[in-house]
């Protein structure tokens, strides 16, 4: 098995399991807190790293030689995962899911104002089609605007921001690192927002997201809190399989392979939580899936001609 063989397996395997994490957190969303679970997740994530760190005799440090990119690193990256877990307690998982799957596009666009990376017409194409594919899920009616669709574009743009910043910065801190300052992030984000609300009691507000927000924490139903747990060890293991896919592989080659989640998704949605699609949200997703695979493929045909050209000039 070749390195990127081995890379998109890892991809493959470790958005399954991401795939199943997030139906548990979608379980959860009528009865357990969204903030408890990123707290837990959080100090549950940094002890399998830090065991992960020791067996594999590597060093666990938290500081960085940029600072202040790593806290705006380590707070966007939970921020926009509470808000796409925030989405999945009110609309299809697969819906948000190809919602999210807009990141491509919104990299496209930051590599080209903060890494000053050129973007051609090719792209161009692939970003209109992929925002055609986002008003076919959400359908804009402004008389009655769903502002939950929003959510899951909203954690692609933050997530995408959060994996510009970790360019800029991964020549001095170690993916490890930049994983670390991800969940003590989790951590500070789920404390503060849980303290600043304060106390809070079910019926408050109607919406079943901000109500998957605010709920009050228990830790006396062992089963809500035995998903918690199980939430937490397969977040950790699927961070740890996309680290090692895109330590193996050619990111050009396993990237597109994360959209198999979509799938996961739509499975998921339909056989656990009879999830059925209309027509627009399904043609929809398939825009998003081709605009971001166009993307992927358009990048590493652009990287094979600068090889060629390079090998060319010697």
């Amino acid at each position: 098995m070749s390195a990127d063989q081995k890379g998109i397996f890892l991809i493959v395997f470790g958005m399954l399991v991401f795939s199943v994490q997030d139906a548990l957190i979608k379980d959860l969303s009528k009865t357990a807190s969204l903030l408890q679970i990123f707290v837990i997740r959080g100090f549950i994530g940094l002890i399998f790293l830090s065991i992960f760190l020791k067996l594999s005799k590597r060093r666990f440090s938290i500081k960085s030689k940029h600072p202040l990119i790593a806290v705006i690193r380590g707070l966007l990256f939970p921020i926009s995962f509470l808000s796409f877990y925030l989405a999945l307690a009110s609309i299809p998982i697969a819906e948000a899911s190809a919602l999210f799957f807009v990141s491509p596009l919104f990299m496209t666009i930051l590599s080209r104002l903060i890494l000053k990376n050129k973007v051609g017409i090719h792209r161009l194409f692939a970003i209109i089609v992929g925002f055609i594919g986002i008003l076919l899920i959400i359908k804009p009616e402004f008389n009655n605007f769903n502002w939950i669709m929003i959510l899951p574009i909203f954690c692609a743009f933050c997530y995408s921001l959060s994996m510009i910043l970790t360019v800029l910065t991964k020549e001095s801190d170690s993916a490890y690192q930049q994983t670390t300052h991800v969940y003590i992030g989790s951590i500070a984000v789920g404390l503060a927002v849980y303290f600043f609300f304060g106390h809070y009691h079910d019926g408050y507000a109607n919406n079943p997201s901000i109500n998957y927000l605010l709920r009050e924490w228990d830790f006396s139903n062992e089963t809500i809190v035995s998903k918690m747990l199980i939430i937490s060890i397969f977040g950790t293991f699927g961070i740890l399989c996309l680290m090692n896919a895109y330590r193996i592989g050619e990111p050009s080659v396993i990237s597109p392979f994360e959209y198999t989640m979509i799938i996961n998704a739509l499975v998921i949605g339909y056989f656990i939580f009879g999830e059925k699609l209309d027509y627009y949200s399904f043609v929809g997703i398939i825009l998003i899936t081709l605009s971001g695979f166009y993307i992927f493929i358009r990048e590493r045909s652009r990287k094979n001609q600068i090889v060629t050209e390079t090998s060319l000039r010697k």
